[in-house]
């Protein structure tokens, strides 16, 4: 990656000739489709034009998401890149901020995700999934996803913010879930606070504003206990770094970020790997050995092939601040440079059969930077990113030594947008027996 001189020309890669409008309502909902049907058009990098003015670049070749996840990140700004989040992060949120402001927040969250912290983390973890593992229902199809959804948010709830039974946690966990389960139309307004007015952005717009004072209440509460600097949670790590005054609405924006990044995104990936894993009885076989045998390493390559299989987030972007060398094309300031999850995860030149459901590719050599992005790159690769391994790993293990597990149907699901994410159409639906 390099900045050109003045002087070079400033040319974008092809793209559709398709309206914006319609653009931005096929990548609102059949985006994969899109975006593997462009690529197959325009080639290995190709723009989109969407509402708003965004010209968007897509790339997906490694050499190319290198460039751009190693980018200075003055130029290259990834919080700017997510603003469609802003109205529901906050302003303050480490994945809305950029340069300076982020560095800063990022370093206060950061021992709260480190190894030491991890290892503390993994007895609460694993209560809580063997907590929901044992209420499955057995011997009929349910969907998997739901389940997923409540033993993440538990364990964000519980052990992120080390929240207690009580009205306040009772009253959050429905709100969260309407926080996140909104289709592709409900997130317009994430983008166009005007429509906040309008039904149906009115009730979601007021199911915030609710969590909001509910998240604002904990933080008064955990500021007047008197126990906070012993405390383990983030929330409380927060409260008790030396030389740092955070406000109450700065608190609660990394709040939201990690109620929201670290919890829906999980889930899914746990959704998606019970979903493959049902549907492959030799792998199936490999992961209950493993779970019986403690092996978390290829527990967390199960969860990694399904990250790899069914990615979560689509698009990891940034947005140019000056005119900028990438793939070849000096881009305008302004483009959102955007590396594809789903077009690097299944280039068959780098993943051999990827198609298949093959955790063992996790095991061995490490992939090649930029072939295996669901957790972004470089200075802004998601802090959660080992915390969400672990859990996952420990929910594979409760749920993998209790049962065996078949698919309710034999077609596989498809991935349908949900706000930003991708989700299993049906909801993961399994059948799980006594082993």
């Amino acid at each position: 990656m390099a900045t050109l001189e003045s002087t070079q020309v400033i040319a974008l890669p092809p793209g559709s000739r398709m309206p914006a409008p319609l653009q931005t309502a096929l990548f609102m909902t059949v985006r994969p489709h899109l975006l593997r049907r462009f690529r197959r058009r325009h080639g290995d990098v190709f723009t989109l034009r969407l509402l708003g003015g965004k010209t968007v670049v897509t790339v997906c070749r490694p050499e190319h998401i290198r460039e751009v996840f190693a980018g200075t990140p003055a130029v290259f700004h990834a919080g700017e890149g997510n603003e469609i989040l802003r109205p529901v992060m906050g302003p303050h949120s480490v994945m809305i901020t950029d340069e300076d402001e982020h560095l800063r927040v990022r370093k206060l969250l950061m021992p709260a995700f480190n190894g030491a912290a991890l290892r503390g983390y993994g007895a609460m973890m694993t209560e809580l999934a063997v907590r929901n593992v044992d209420s499955w229902p057995l011997g009929r199809p349910f969907g998997v996803h739901e389940a997923m959804n409540d033993v993440t948010l538990e364990i964000i709830l519980r052990v992120v913010f080390g929240m207690s039974d009580g009205p306040r946690l009772t009253a959050l966990r429905p709100r969260i879930r309407t926080l996140t389960n909104i289709g592709p139309i409900t997130a317009l307004g994430w983008s166009y606070p005007a429509l906040a007015t309008l039904p149906p952005w009115r009730s979601g717009a007021g199911n915030l504003r609710e969590v909001d004072r509910l998240l604002y209440a904990e933080i008064a509460e955990r500021r007047a206990a008197p126990d906070v600097a012993s405390r383990g949670d983030v929330l409380s790590r927060l409260l008790s770094v030396p030389g740092t005054d955070l406000t109450d609405a700065e608190l609660r924006d990394q709040m939201i970020t990690l109620l929201l990044a670290g919890h829906e995104t999980t889930a899914t990936a746990l959704a998606w790997s019970f979903h493959d894993l049902s549907r492959d009885p030799d792998v199936l076989r490999r992961a209950q050995a493993a779970a019986d045998a403690d092996d978390g390493d290829y527990l967390e390559a199960v969860a990694k092939e399904a990250l790899r299989r069914h990615p979560i987030i689509q698009n990891v972007p940034r947005v140019l601040t000056e005119p900028t060398h990438i793939a070849g094309y000096r881009l305008p300031a302004g483009t959102i440079v955007a590396a594809n999850t789903t077009l690097a995860h299944e280039d068959p030149a780098f993943h051999d059969a990827p198609g298949e459901f093959r955790p063992e590719r996790f095991l061995g050599k490490p992939l090649p930077l930029g072939t295996w992005i669901p957790f972004g790159g470089g200075v802004r690769r998601c802090l959660g990113a080992g915390f969400s391994l672990k859990e996952m790993a420990a929910t594979l293990r409760a749920a993998l030594s209790r049962y065996d597990i078949r698919p309710a149907r034999e077609a596989p699901e498809f991935a349908k947008p949900r706000n930003i994410t991708l989700i299993p159409s049906r909801g993961a639906r399994i059948v799980a027996t006594p082993r």
